[in-house]
């Protein structure tokens, strides 16, 4: 009989991961072994286990070890105790400090800027989305190319190669300086696309909104609990998504918007994912309003919102009007939890539960009245020939339609721009009725 060859996948033994943190106090809000713990987070959802912490207070991160010189020495001891074969800092290293952790313990050192782009290099299922973690990695790797262990290419040797030429660091940052010059500019490409996207969107009418927040907030759950569909993937993990996803959503009394969910921000963010991501991003900047949605049952929740307000102001969208949804209501509050008592508006803010829909209807009627607060006031006549514009007005606006004898009296708030559309058509209907009782 002829033998089968059976394949068997091997699974790649699960790296033990050591965290450590320099408390230096000059991040208000934030402990070290706070910041540790989301670090945890973090090395869990990369696929790590975690097998122990250690912080240390100080003025300053050590310039040539991060920790002081003694403590990483002591390291070995919690090395033979734990057995990790990853030591993980909470904040950016050095290649000096990540080489000196190196040869101290014998392990792979890496940084939390490094394991969130590990992450996001994990979650991006989108060609868009990997073309920009790409990026970002290569950004991250470009000034630290003295600590690689492989190349992305080689100087060979032989005839034609003697002499001095081009040393090994050389050649790996000129590819590496070409390959992010490509990336840019396929970015810009993706960039564009999307700019014509908008273009396209406003010419429909529709108002935009754009939901940012910290990651694991419940963002893809607030847009799918909006949008009544499962439109965005829901996980209890960091990051989880990371492409954006847009839906149109019903706001009641005739509104419709098109809401897009944004990837989630984080203490922290490395600087290369916001320049990287920058073309989704966007989608911020050009919304009309913003949709803060802030984890309630968070006890560092102001953390998390004074961290979104420092990405938005970078991106320049820190100003944006907004609407602000507290959500997981159903872990702080019991009417929350079977989602039929209505919800109180507070102020621009509103307590939900996405999960159980409490606080829905208060949250859509806040949205449109943020939106409706950013039209034009509108009170004209127009003929009932303009079937097509009393349509649009009709769906996208907030207004009142008297039917009259010869024409159809407009009054409410609409989009500038359909205001603008609505008003030309009035006018030109006036002049044309001008011209009608002059000609009898």
């Amino acid at each position: 009989m002829p033998r089968t060859t059976r394949l068997i996948e091997l699974a790649s033994p699960v790296e033990k991961a050591f965290l450590i943190a320099v408390d230096t106090a000059a991040d208000p809000g934030w402990s070290a072994e706070e910041s540790l713990i989301e670090l945890g987070a973090l090395a869990a959802t990369a696929g790590a286990e975690v097998v122990g912490a250690e912080w240390q207070n100080r003025r300053q991160v050590d310039p040539n070890w991060y920790f002081g010189k003694g403590r990483a020495e002591e390291l070995r001891e919690a090395k033979g105790e734990t057995g990790f074969t990853l030591l993980i800092a909470d904040d950016e290293l050095s290649p000096n400090q990540q080489k000196a952790l190196e040869t101290v313990l014998n392990v792979k050192v890496i940084d939390r800027s490094r394991l969130i782009l590990d992450i996001f290099a994990l979650h991006a299922h989108t060609h868009e989305g990997r073309l920009q973690v790409e990026l970002a990695q290569l950004e991250y790797q470009l000034p630290r190319l003295t600590r690689l262990w492989t190349h992305l290419s080689r100087t060979g040797g032989g005839i034609g190669t003697r002499g001095p030429g081009e040393t090994q660091l050389e050649t790996d940052r000129r590819v590496i300086r070409e390959r992010i010059k490509k990336m840019k500019e396929r970015v810009e490409g993706i960039r564009q696309h999307r700019e014509i996207a908008a273009r396209a969107r406003d010419r429909r009418f529709l108002p935009t909104v754009a939901i940012v927040g910290y990651t694991n907030a419940g963002k893809s759950t607030m847009l799918n609990a909006l949008a009544g569909a499962d439109a965005a993937y829901v996980a209890d993990q960091l990051f989880a998504t990371l492409d954006p996803t847009s839906r149109q959503v019903r706001l009641g009394e005739g509104q419709a918007a098109i809401v897009t969910d944004t990837v989630g921000f984080i203490h922290k963010l490395p600087h290369q994912l916001i320049d990287a991501f920058r073309a989704t991003l966007e989608e911020v900047t050009r919304a009309d309003t913003l949709l803060e949605v802030v984890d309630a049952f968070d006890p560092h929740f102001a953390e998390h919102r004074a961290t979104v307000q420092t990405v938005l102001d970078e991106l320049g969208a820190g100003a944006k009007p907004r609407v602000v949804a507290y959500n997981k209501a159903d872990l702080v509050e019991a009417a929350a939890r079977d989602g039929e008592l209505p919800a109180p508006a507070l102020g621009d803010a509103v307590l939900v539960s996405a999960l159980t829909g409490y606080g829905l209807d208060t949250l859509r009627a806040r949205l449109a009245a943020t939106l409706a607060e950013l039209w034009d006031e509108v009170d004209v006549a127009i003929p009932y020939s303009a079937g097509e514009l009393l349509a649009r007005v009709r769906e996208r606006g907030n207004v009142e339609l008297s039917y009259r004898g010869r024409d159809v009296r407009v009054r409410g708030r609409l989009d500038p721009a359909l205001a603008g559309e609505l008003t030309a058509v009035a006018a030109g209907w006036r002049g044309s009725a001008r011209d009608g009782r002059r000609a009898t």
